[in-house]
Order: C-alpha cells, then sequence, then structure tokens
C-alpha cells in the first residue's frame, strides 16, 4: 500500500514505459552481433548493457518527456501516470533524475566509451523534453536526436561492452546510417499525436509538411540509408549479407507503397510489418561485420 503522496509501483512501471524498450535493446543486440568476442564469457556484462539501455536510459527519456509534457498530456491524455495524479506532485521530476544516476553508474562500471555513449544519449534524452531546448518542438531536429539514442548509440554501447575499446569506424558507420533511418520511423510515430501537437505548437513533420509529404519523406529517409549499406557490404566482401538486406528493404518498398495511399490511418499498420523488416535488416548487417572480422 502506497501512501497518499507516494506513487503507486504500477504506476511507477507505466511510466516507465517497457513496450518503448525494445529498440534500444535491440541495437545494442546488434553491437554485440557485431563482434567476434566470445558470447559465453561476457554475459553479464551483456545483461548489464542491456538493462542500461532499456530499463535505464530509455526508461529515462520516458520519465523526463512525460514530465516536460505533463500539461500539454492533462488536456490531451490526462489518464497517463503524472496528469491523472497517480505519480503525484513532484515525483516525476525526482524521479528522472534518479534514474539519471542510475544509469550514469551502471554505464561507468562497463567502461569509459559505455559511459560516454549514456552520456550523450541521456543529454540528448533530456535536451528533447526540457525547456529551454526542447528539441522536439522540431520534428527535423528532435526526431534525429531520437533516432540517435534509439539506434546508433546504442549499437555503438553493445560494440564498446563487448570489445573494451572504441567501436571500429566500420560499426560507426553502420550505426550511424541506421541512425539515419529511425527519423523516418519517428517521423511515422507523430502521425498519432498531430491535433495534440497543433495544440502545443510542436512542429512535427505532419505538422509542418502534411500527412502526405511527411509519410513521402519518412520513405525516403527509411530506404536511402539502407541503399548505402547494400553498398557498404557488397564493398566490404559480404554479398550474401547484402543481398538479404536489399530483399529486406524492396519489401519494405513494397509496403510503402500501401502506406503512401493513406499514411495517417496506414501509420501504426507500416510500424509492425515494415519496420519489423528495417530492424531485421539491422541485425543481418552486424552479422556481416561478425563475419567480415572473423575472415579478417
Amino acid at each position: 500500500m502506497t501512501g497518499l503522496n507516494t506513487p503507486a509501483p504500477g504506476a511507477v512501471v507505466e511510466l516507465l514505459k517497457p513496450i518503448t524498450w525494445f529498440p534500444p535493446m535491440w541495437a545494442f543486440g546488434c553491437g554485440v552481433a557485431c563482434t567476434t568476442e566470445p558470447l559465453a564469457e561476457r554475459w553479464p556484462l551483456i545483461i548489464a548493457g542491456i538493462i542500461l539501455t532499456g530499463p535505464l536510459v530509455c526508461a529515462t527519456s520516458q520519465i523526463v518527456n512525460d514530465w516536460y509534457d505533463r500539461d500539454v498530456d492533462a488536456i490531451n491524455e490526462p489518464y497517463r501516470p503524472i496528469p491523472s495524479g497517480r505519480v503525484p506532485g513532484t515525483w516525476g521530476f525526482w524521479l528522472a533524475i534518479l534514474w539519471t544516476l542510475m544509469s550514469l553508474c551502471v554505464a561507468a562500471l562497463l567502461g569509459l566509451w559505455v559511459l560516454v555513449a549514456a552520456v550523450a544519449g541521456l543529454a540528448f534524452a533530456w535536451a528533447y523534453s526540457a525547456p529551454p531546448i526542447r528539441l522536439k518542438k522540431n520534428g527535423w531536429i528532435g526526431n534525429a536526436a531520437v533516432g540517435a539514442c534509439y539506434e546508433g548509440l546504442p549499437w555503438l554501447t553493445g560494440a564498446a561492452v563487448m570489445t573494451s575499446a572504441l567501436p571500429s569506424w566500420q560499426v560507426f558507420a553502420l550505426a550511424g546510417l541506421y541512425s539515419f533511418g529511425a527519423h523516418g520511423i519517428m517521423t511515422l510515430n507523430d502521425f498519432k499525436s498531430i491535433e495534440g501537437d497543433l495544440k502545443s505548437e510542436v512542429r512535427s513533420l505532419p505538422v509542418q509538411l502534411g500527412p502526405e509529404r511527411a509519410a513521402r519523406v519518412a520513405c525516403y529517409m527509411m530506404a536511402a540509408p539502407q541503399v548505402v549499406v547494400v553498398g557498404l557490404l557488397f564493398s566490404w566482401s559480404a554479398p550474401y549479407h547484402a543481398a538479404a538486406v536489399a530483399v529486406a528493404l524492396l519489401a519494405q518498398i513494397a509496403l510503402m507503397r500501401r502506406l503512401l495511399s493513406d499514411p495517417r490511418a496506414l501509420a501504426p499498420w507500416y510500424n509492425a510489418t515494415g519496420v519489423s523488416l528495417y530492424v531485421t535488416g539491422m541485425l543481418i548487417s552486424a552479422l556481416a561485420l561478425r563475419s567480415i572480422v572473423g575472415a579478417a
């Protein structure tokens, strides 16, 4: 039982939004998979890294976002933990501070480069939601920050956990390309909140460009970096992996054609289908790096 001024455990879990942890944990797994280090010898570090990227850093970003969006949520989504009063008073802010500190402590235990990545991710998390910076006010900048935090930085973290060193330029290249593509995924996520963004003056891409143009831009931004990935894998003598990524991309393009027929209605459908193919390509690319390094 909790006191009148204490949040219930269930409300805190809801605030952490476990469903959002999957993308960074998957990207972390790609970082692990792209190295040739023996998994059996490093499984405690891998588990700690998964906890860092999902339940800690990603969860921190969710708490920070809900805290600074509490006034807007009170109008648009009053059932959320903070505006509903289930996380009362300033508990949201102090939970964000606590989760930030826990994230930094765990990252420090995993090595210098993991700590650097965690500091960058947490800085983006606060800058995305907190004034006066509030990167989310502009869809171009905000989505780039989220893409980096959800795909690129966790990928680099996974590689750094395994090697205890700065990842290679090839790892940086693939992590950066898939981060760029994640910008389009974030744009599709913005379709569900167009009305709320208009009221709160958040200039998401669907607000700035309109749903049709925003969906087309999102498709280009998701597809273009994957074309580059295919080219890089071919140039790195990984033709079978390149072909597999190309097949996944072609399937996405087929799905994009349907998405563009009614982007507002079909954005959730594409997130469940096309994005699944996108992250599958990420893992294939990571395994390509593993085979390239192993053959060297």
